[in-house]
């Protein structure tokens, strides 16, 4: 299932539970039932600090750009792609371009491995709305967050140019404005994918200079 819809809704949490869980269990082996609400600290910070990005900012135009970058960024497939396309048309770097997407898909699946062993439910609060189905009701860290991060640590490689800035904050806020996600899931995602990315970025470059 997609993160991504395409008419603008706002979710109860009666409503979501049975939306996230779909027509079965998801990946995480768990049904959307069994999540377990925040803890205080988590409210006090997080769930105020998710609430509050979204009065500020999540107006019609602003989600259906949160929804079009979720469904691009969803299991790093949009990532993958362009990195497919730079092998395409730049043959003479076709390996690095390759070497560049599978970082990219290997970073999304190290942001799953972490997910799967922190299981940190995703926002579940009256003042929170979600406005995209999940495939998984977890949460730490953000996938796309991750998968974003590295595809930008990378492709600034071949490209030449530093995509960070203006790859990365979009997605990370976009998360927030959908409601998927609490701040710290985003930034985590981000430092894991520049962890990924920077080493993949590394052996792109040892193999350059030999």
């Amino acid at each position: 299932m997609s993160e991504s819809e395409g008419a603008f809704a706002v979710w109860t949490d009666e409503q979501r539970r049975p939306l996230a869980a779909g027509a079965g269990r998801r990946e995480d082996g768990e049904s959307a039932t069994e999540r377990s609400e925040p803890s205080r600290t988590e409210r006090s910070f997080e769930v105020n600090a998710l609430a509050a990005v979204q009065r500020a900012i999540g107006r019609p135009p602003v989600v259906r750009a949160a929804r079009g970058l979720s469904l691009f960024g969803e299991h790093a497939a949009g990532w993958f792609a362009i990195g497919l396309v730079g092998a395409a048309v730049d043959r003479k770097r076709r390996r690095d371009w390759l070497t560049a997407a599978t970082g990219v898909v290997a970073a999304h699946a190290a942001s799953i491995a972490v997910k799967r062993v922190v299981r940190r439910q995703r926002p579940i609060d009256d003042s929170v709305e979600v406005l995209v189905t999940t495939p998984s009701t977890l949460s730490f860290p953000s996938s796309h967050a991750t998968s974003t991060t590295a595809a930008a640590v990378v492709y600034s490689r071949l490209t030449g140019r530093n995509l960070v800035p203006v790859l990365v904050p979009p997605m990370l806020v976009s998360r927030l404005v959908l409601g998927v996600h609490y701040p710290t899931d985003v930034l985590a995602g981000a430092a894991l994918g520049a962890v990924v990315g920077g080493l993949v970025r590394r052996a792109i470059g040892r193999r350059r200079t030999k």
